[in-house]
């Protein structure tokens, strides 16, 4: 039989045990409503009220009781949230910014920190991290020409306090003060420089012109690098402009073989140049000490000639006419008594082909002794004429 049904149990068998009315053991679920209000009592007690059973003003009692509660309870919440908004974390990559009242108070390193609720105002600024900006438009260089550049901006927060109270907006502070360095600085170039080797050039200028700008507004920002991207021509001249750039690079190509060319060629001559100037140095000493030597023979001979003038004169003439005529071909013989002097073409007498040439066109080495020694024979032959003619004569 089920614990509700009706009979004679009345409910004993109620699983909370209340006994099936209101009036025997209360073992039941505890009432929300009384639990609130006992919690109240006991509040109320320990801040020195009293309870909701006192007396017959018990009424009026409990209602001022559950209003201390209630401002107790606010109490404890408000310092409870004060004590929680008194103390912020700073991270390793942050800085904090204090104003009190709205003026600057101090500036906070990472690290647990405090502040005054309700008076203190934080200001977490990121300042290790890059941040990137980018510019971009056409504008005039300093030849009247349109160029397209394209800029990105690395830069962090170098002064926390300056990036939130000096200016308003930071980001677009840096904005317009890229756009001026750029404008500027590609407005004092041309455009050959833009776009070919000054592009590097220009990138170096406008970091340097933007970081004075951000220095003299006092942004907090510090630049870590400007890199320009691009630096085009205006879209409907590109094509004029890739020849121009094509021609260019042949111009630089030839130059750099004139460059190879010069120096091969510079060290071969400098090498011959050296080379004829030893030469011509060595040559001088010994036309130099030739020249010596022949004054010391000279002088040498001197003496001797001094000594024996006619010896020495007829020694020389010897030596003379033999350095002269040891480089001749031909030989004069001159018999002591005979009035002619016989020549012998000994250039033709040494010469492998020239007694004669036979009929075939060519000559043969037999013929040529032979013919050689018939003509030593005539030599010979007149010799001896000539001599018998003279002993006749002295007869």
């Amino acid at each position: 039989m089920a614990w509700n049904e009706p009979g004679g149990n009345r409910n004993d068998n109620d699983p909370w045990g209340t006994g099936g009315g209101r009036g025997g053991n209360d073992q039941g679920p505890p009432d929300l409503d009384e639990a609130l209000k006992k919690g109240l009592d006991k509040l109320n007690k320990l801040l020195g009220g009293k309870g909701s059973n006192s007396g017959g003003n018990g009424s009026s009692s409990g209602n001022s009781g559950g209003f201390g509660a209630v401002l107790a309870i606010a109490a404890i919440i408000f310092a409870g949230y004060v004590i929680f908004q008194s103390f912020y974390t700073v991270d390793e990559q942050e800085r904090a910014v204090v104003l009190r009242f709205g003026e600057f108070s101090r500036t906070e390193n990472p690290g647990l920190q405090f502040k005054v609720p309700l008076i203190d105002d934080v200001t977490l600024v990121r300042v290790t991290n890059v941040r990137n900006a980018e510019s971009s438009g056409q504008m005039l260089t300093q030849d009247e020409n349109l160029v397209s550049v394209d800029l990105q901006v690395q830069y962090r927060v170098g002064d926390a306090r300056a990036y939130v109270l000096n200016v308003r907006d930071s980001n677009q502070a840096l904005a317009f003060a890229t756009d001026s360095a750029l404008r500027h600085e590609v407005g004092s170039s041309t455009l050959d420089d833009v776009l070919t080797e000054g592009r590097a050039e220009l990138a170096v200028r406008v970091e340097q012109r933007l970081q004075t700008f951000l220095e003299e507004y006092g942004t907090g920002l510090e630049l870590v690098r400007v890199n320009v991207e691009s630096t085009q021509p205006p879209q409907p001249v590109q094509d004029a402009f890739r020849e121009v750039q094509r021609a260019r690079e042949d111009e630089q190509q030839v130059k750099e073989e004139a460059e190879r060319y010069r120096n091969k060629i510079v060290p071969e001559a400098r090498g011959r140049a050296q080379r004829l100037t030893e030469e011509a140095a060595a040559y001088k000493e010994e036309v130099i000490e030739r020249a010596r030597g022949e004054t010391a023979r000279f002088l040498a001979v001197l003496g001797v000639y001094n000594q024996a003038p006619e010896v020495t004169r007829e020694r020389m003439y010897i030596q003379a006419l033999e350095t002269v005529l040891s480089n001749s071909s031909k030989i004069m013989v001159d018999t002591e008594s005979g009035d002619n002097m016989m020549y012998l073409p000994l250039d033709r007498l040494t010469s492998p082909s020239g007694a004669s040439v036979g009929s075939g066109g060519n000559s043969g080495s037999g013929k040529s002794q032979a013919d050689i020694k018939a003509l030593a024979d005539e030599v010979m032959q007149e010799l001896q004429s000539r001599q018998n003619s003279s002993t006749r004569r002295s007869r």
